[in-house]
């Protein structure tokens, strides 16, 4: 950088950690599917744990406060993370799968995803163990019974 009299200088003010005009560029909408590479502090070291899913909301577009909201189903939960834009604890993100959606707010997927878990449940069929054995070993024993009056007919013959 140089000033109004064409010295050059070298201590340039520095705002913020995080790679300003890169983040504005970055080209994330709702529908993505994205993986967040976040920094965790622990113990004195820092490390980097990826959060991969779905954009599901983008607000506040690419100014100051902007943020995105991404959501993933982990163990069978849903779970949602809301991040700033311009955070210094996300080290990069990264776009895996891009989809075509018709909103800009995707929150109805929360209830979709509720919907489909209970179809799934409904579907399914609670068996009761205890019947099922009963059942087994019945046969079981009618299988020895007849083998044991084959044996016996065999030694009387």
């Amino acid at each position: 950088m140089k000033t109004s009299n064409g010295v050059a200088v070298a201590n340039a003010v520095k705002t913020s950690p995080v790679d300003m005009d890169e983040r504005k560029n970055l080209d994330i909408r709702p529908g993505d599917t994205v993986r967040v590479w976040q920094k965790i502090e622990e113990k004195g070291k820092v490390r980097l744990q990826a959060f991969e899913g779905l954009i599901l909301a983008r607000k506040h577009g690419s100014e100051a406060g902007g943020t995105f909201t991404v959501r993933r189903v982990a163990s069978g939960v849903g779970v949602e993370k809301v991040y700033p834009l311009y955070s210094p604890m996300i080290d990069r993100v990264e776009i895996v799968k891009r989809s075509r959606v018709r909103r800009a707010k995707l929150y109805f997927i929360r209830d979709k995803a509720t919907r489909e878990s209970r179809r799934q449940l409904r579907r399914s069929k609670m068996m009761d163990t205890r019947v099922t054995t009963d059942v087994v070993n019945k046969e079981k024993a009618a299988a020895l019974e007849k083998a044991a009056k084959e044996v016996k007919e065999v030694v009387e013959a």
